[in-house]
């Protein structure tokens, strides 16, 4: 299969980035959003064409989907260890295009509509498409050092459309916090690169992901502090991807980013840059998989399930509707974790991988279409507040039973996307660990809860007086939900398991009936609870949240956790270490060199008059200098 065109898919979007941004103030908006929309779609078509080459054509060997390769060698280091640059196709990286092309292409149509009239709407569009030119790059790098330079690149564009409302205080806040939480974050993931290319001589993704290669069977058994340095690499490494997908306890900066336009947060903290984490520990499975045993899958388990159950305490709280989406994507993303941990149990070795990837693309669709559906709403009554809304389904019909759609795709309701993809991870769940299995059930019961709380509160609740009758969005904002609507629904009838799985053979996975029951049951649930408080307007929520007491407030403020690192890093790193670092730098550092050039200056002022440039002084000293040295030799010949 020759690949060689593929290499267009991240380069159109980087020539859009780079036309929008030369010619930012001679293109007229209108045209430069078109110009936004035809790029993606170009790449897009690209992406689907060759997803089909890849599944229907030329991808399946001898039963096995094999990994097609295209790449040069960028830089050498040694004989062996050297730096390439290329593409990877395989079926996680189609399933990422696939999710990439689908999600930015709905959000640059949408944007069309919502950013109409922004005085930066060409900057905006430039900015979109470098986000989608640095994320296929991610998706189809070769090797380490390739997915890590477009980690990077990633992470510049949010901060730039993080802070796109550079007037805005709380906006440059936002994207300053999300670039240095996450640059901590990468610095893990940077050392992780680092050790794994000492030990094993390679970056290359094929080589290091070889059950039978050099990279598992020579250094698994090299050891520091108990463990195999490779697996202290691949925990190095995982603490970047829980940087860039906020992990617990490096989520704080994904609420502050809803500080963007809605249209960022659905592309970037809803399906495609938050899930680069899952990504690359998904890019990396066999390295976690056979690697000291699965300790370092255990570690993502577990932190995925905590993190999934933290976010989700909190969504029930929050009354800006985007945080409360924000929350979610985190609680998901850690679903994602969660299955990907478990992919190691005596049974089928490897369904939590395939759930975790399904999970990926359904959730991507549906968050997308949340995300969307809430800007929609937000452009109709100028408000992100629960308090600002009610009564919106006879306004808005379209983002009504869009947004309905996705609220019970991601409650798990039967037949919906999200119920196929999150029923695979409750099982592999339940063959691997108990515990975790149950907090995956409570997750489940939380998100319909606090799913059907904004869907109650936005559309039914309380009949709200608003000063300006809301309306519809515009076709250009209601055809991306429309779309992202159908996949929501039908997109998990798609035989996923066939496709993408650990072993690259495929599978066929058939539905657990109990455990299902148990999940849908407890999804009702939830929504039940949430009718009974939300759907007419009532006391009861203020109620129950006020028997709460504190606990209730502890969740709001979201734990206490933004004050906890506000105050280690202002009154402990800051005032504790670094001004007493600062204050040896420039009282003992600084003065001692100042010293040092002040004392050379005194005896240059001193000695400078012995060149002063008169013949007659030089004379002198040559003269003097004759008559002392005779002095001295006489004297010393005479003794």
């Amino acid at each position: 299969m020759d690949i060689t065109y593929t290499i267009l898919i991240p380069l159109i979007p980087l020539a859009v980035f780079l036309l929008l941004g030369i010619f930012n103030k001679s293109i007229k908006p209108a045209v430069s959003g078109y110009i936004g929309v035809a790029g993606l779609s170009t790449s897009a078509a690209l992406s689907f064409y060759t997803a089909y080459q890849y599944f229907f054509v030329h991808g399946k060997v001898d039963g096995v989907y094999k990994a097609i390769v295209e790449k040069t060698v960028w830089m050498n280091f040694t004989e062996t260890l050297h730096i390439d640059i290329g593409v990877l196709i395989d079926p996680i990286s189609i399933m990422m295009l696939i999710v990439v092309s689908i999600v930015s292409l709905m959000v640059h149509i949408y944007s069309r509509g919502y950013m109409k009239g922004d005085e930066g709407y060409t900057r905006f569009f430039s900015y979109l498409s470098l986000f989608s030119f640095s994320m296929y790059g991610l998706v189809l790098a070769t090797n380490l050092f390739q997915i890590y330079i477009f980690w990077e690149l990633v992470g510049v564009s949010s901060f730039l459309l993080i802070g796109y409302y550079y007037t805005k205080p709380s906006a440059v806040s936002a994207a300053k916090k999300a670039f240095i939480v996450t640059r901590f974050a990468d610095l893990g993931f940077l050392v992780g690169i680092l050790i794994i290319g000492y030990y094993t001589g390679t970056f290359d993704f094929e080589t290091l992901n070889n059950p039978e290669g050099s990279a598992i069977l020579n250094w698994a058994s090299t050891s520091f502090m108990g463990l195999s340095v490779i697996t202290w690499a691949l925990l190095l490494m995982f603490i970047g991807g829980a940087g860039k997908s906020a992990m617990f306890p490096l989520h704080i900066w994904l609420p502050d980013a809803m500080e963007g336009p809605t249209p960022v947060s659905a592309l970037i903290h809803a399906a495609t840059m938050v899930v680069a984490g899952v990504y690359l520990v998904a890019r990396l499975f066999p390295m976690f998989y056979f690697v000291e045993d699965g300790f370092a899958l255990e570690v993502v388990a577990y932190v995925g399930a905590f993190s999934s159950l933290f976010a989700a305490i909190i969504a029930i709280t929050q009354t800006d509707i985007k945080r409360v989406l924000a929350f979610s994507t985190m609680s998901q993303i850690g679903y994602m974790m969660l299955a990907l941990g478990v992919s190691k149990y005596e049974g089928h070795d490897g369904l939590g991988y395939m759930a975790s990837m399904f999970h990926l693309f359904t959730h991507a669709m549906f968050k997308a279409l949340l995300f969307l559906g809430a800007g929609s709403v937000i452009h109709a009554v100028h408000s992100n507040y629960l308090k600002d809304m009610g009564g919106l389904r006879k306004y808005m019909p379209i983002t009504n039973i869009t947004f309905l759609i996705a609220a019970l795709a991601i409650a798990g309701f039967p037949l919906t996307s999200g119920f196929f993809s999150k029923d695979e991870i409750l099982v592999a769940a339940f063959e691997n660990n108990k515990l975790l299995y149950f907090s995956g059930v409570l997750v489940a019961g939380l998100t319909a809860f606090y799913m059907f709380r904004l869907y109650f509160g936005i559309f039914w609740g309380k009949d709200t007086q608003y000063k300006h009758a809301p309306h519809e969005s515009p076709i250009s904002m209601t055809f991306p939900l429309m779309v992202l609507a159908l996949i929501s629904l039908f997109g998990g009838f798609i035989p996923f398991s066939k496709y993408v799985s650990a072993d690259r053979v495929g599978f066929d996975v058939h539905l657990n009936y109990p455990l299902a029951a148990v999940a849908v049951s407890v999804g009702l649930i939830g929504i039940a609870l949430a009718w009974i408080f939300y759907k007419k307007e009532n006391d009861l929520a203020s109620r129950f949240a006020n028997s709460l007491g504190v606990f209730y407030k502890w969740t709001y403020d979201k734990f206490y956790l933004d004050e906890i690192y506000i105050f280690v890093t202002k009154n402990i790193i800051f005032n504790r270490i670094a001004a007493p670092i600062a204050w040896f730098d420039k009282k003992v550092v600084d003065a001692t060199m100042e010293g040092i050039g002040n004392q050379t200056a005194v005896v240059s002022e001193k000695i400078k008059g012995m060149q002063s440039g008169k013949v007659q002084d030089y004379a002198f000293s040559f003269v003097a200098g004759i008559v002392i040295l005779a002095i001295v030799f006489i004297y010393l010949w005479t003794n």
